[in-house]
């Protein structure tokens, strides 16, 4: 969808990580990275935010497919919220709603 678009297209910039749900619909999600390193339990909170947000939500074990925004090619002409990607991984992660700011 468009919002899919503008958080991976205008919000994220070329080192940052983007998710999402292997072959389920669902939101993407972008790690704000700064040109750092990453550590692997922000990347797990936000592969299950990724899970939460999508259609596998009350499933476990969801795949989540991650890589940096670099690799991340719209085609000309596609649809709203669709990528292709490469040079990715995929982890299993049960969903979980972020936490609320007090």
């Amino acid at each position: 969808n468009k919002q899919n678009d503008y958080i991976t297209f205008n919000l994220a910039s070329k080192e940052d990580i983007w998710m999402h749900t292997k072959n389920i619909p669902g939101s993407h999600v972008v790690v704000i990275t700064e040109g750092k390193d990453v550590p692997d339990s922000t990347l797990e909170e936000a592969a299950s935010y990724a899970a939460y947000y999508s259609n596998a939500r009350q499933s476990s074990k969801v795949p989540v497919n991650y890589t940096y925004k670099k690799h991340i090619k719209k085609p000309k002409n596609a649809e709203p919220g669709f990528v292709i990607f490469h040079k990715y991984y995929t982890m299993f992660i049960d969903p979980q709603k972020p936490k609320e700011n007090k």
